[in-house]
């Protein structure tokens, strides 16, 4: 029985009844990976022999064989230490050293029975909305021309691809919800879980994945309503930028609208409305997408010279727009207050995941920094605004255009956005994996 393709939770269920064992499970993905690795560029550390070690532990371990997550294989970004390899935090400069130890993210997947596969291939500290580096292109399973989003793009195409069910990574500035729009998978932001000082993201193919991913990191949220008497919730539509400036393609503009329309069919009620944006919303972000990189290269104690360039001068505007502005966290407070007096009126926002297609798969690393700004203003305006709150925060494709999955996002103070989710999963069920990558279940 070949389980690539199969969710994780149809893979724990076999595994956890002795119809498969881990081993087969992982010699089935390892194969899978083998074969789409070069086109896919996403594997960064792929030790297969060691993969299937880890199997072998679940096979022989009666706690770890039961578990949530028996025998699935994960992935992980290559900004999140895994016992045993380096995290080289997608930059030539960091150390080849292994970690002695699991981030506890990772370690709570492990200890519910899962097998990580491989480390995925993300942008220079995880800055950047591209996943490339002097040694590969990561691109996207649906369109090969194109991106797989950043930072986590390797992982959000490895999953789309079916190389593994399940991937983890660290959702800064949509680091992990640009990625899943671009690779036509469900992403979520899970924003009381850190990793490395900012929110996990978790990466698959169903809400139902998504979720008893959530749920092993620590994180259960509520059943989605069903039938006639669900409670109908106030949802908020927009396609209105945070940035001035930006132009939202008509295609991702229909792509919010029609979720919209999906959910008023439901039964809720949906209207036009536009969040409270304005500039000190725009400069608290500015603010977090930099200092997020001063931060990690603070944390990874590299020489300034060794960094890309492109990033180097991300942390120089940074420490200007820091002299400039002098009130980081107080744009951010700002924005907290509107939106929690806007969120009194409103249980979901939707928004477009993207404004335009995303940037070609190219040598992004090593362009200049205001092309790499210019790119991802104009294509992801929509995901970091929210970072400034807590708030959890999903994105799932709903259809295609030319080829390219069509993803809208999802924004709610409780826990709505992943049960809005599967509301619009059972209405429109998506393709869960890119065609042409030999994904056969």
């Amino acid at each position: 029985m070949n389980t690539v393709g199969r969710t994780a939770t149809e893979i724990a269920e076999l595994v956890r009844t002795g119809v498969l064992t881990a081993r087969q499970v992982l010699e089935a993905h390892v194969d899978h990976a083998i074969g789409v690795a070069d086109r896919l560029g996403a594997l960064v550390l792929f030790d297969p022999a060691r993969a299937l070690a880890d199997a072998d532990a679940v096979d022989a371990s009666d706690a770890l064989r039961s578990g949530p997550l028996a025998g699935v294989p994960v992935v992980i970004s290559d900004t999140i230490h895994v016992q045993g390899m380096a995290t080289r935090y997608g930059s030539s400069a960091t150390t080849r050293t292994a970690q002695e130890t699991d981030d506890p993210t990772v370690a709570l997947l492990r200890a519910a029975g899962a097998v990580v596969i491989a480390k995925t291939r993300v942008s220079e500290l995880g800055v950047w909305g591209t996943a490339d580096d002097p040694d590969g292109i990561a691109v996207s399973p649906w369109d090969p021309t194109r991106s797989p989003g950043g930072a986590a793009g390797g992982a959000a195409g490895a999953v789309s691809a079916g190389v593994a069910p399940l991937g983890l990574g660290v959702d800064t500035n949509g680091s992990v919800r640009g990625p899943a729009a671009a690779c036509g998978v469900v992403g979520l932001r899970l924003a009381s879980v850190v990793v490395g000082g900012d929110c996990a993201g978790v990466l698959a193919t169903t809400v139902t994945d998504a979720t008893l991913m959530a749920s092993v990191l620590g994180v259960a949220f509520t059943p989605p309503e069903t039938g006639d008497d669900k409670t109908p919730l106030k949802v908020a539509v927009t396609w209105k930028p945070p940035a001035p400036g930006v132009v939202v393609s008509a295609a991702w503009r229909e792509a919010a609208i029609e979720a919209g329309r999906l959910l008023h069919r439901d039964g809720h009620a949906v209207a036009h409305v536009d969040p409270p944006y304005d500039r000190g919303a725009i400069q608290a972000s500015m603010s977090r997408w930099t200092a997020t990189a001063r931060d990690l290269f603070a944390q990874t104690e590299l020489e300034e010279e060794e960094l890309q360039g492109r990033t180097r001068a991300h942390i120089a505007a940074g420490d200007r727009l820091a002299r400039v502005t002098r009130n980081g966290a107080g744009d951010g407070e700002k924005w907290r207050e509107r939106s929690a007096a806007f969120f009194d009126e409103t249980d979901l926002v939707v928004t477009p995941a993207f404004a335009r297609v995303q940037p070609a798969a190219s040598a992004w690393h090593a362009r200049p920094w205001a092309a790499n700004i210019a790119a991802e203003l104009s294509a992801y305006p929509f995901f970091a605004v929210w970072d400034n709150l807590a708030v959890n925060v999903c994105v799932i494709p709903l259809w295609h255009d030319g080829g390219r999955p069509l993803a809208v996002q999802l924004v709610s103070t409780s826990d709505l956005a992943l049960s809005v989710a599967a509301q619009l999963e059972a209405t429109v069920p998506w393709a869960r994996h890119a065609p042409g990558w030999d994904v056969s279940a």
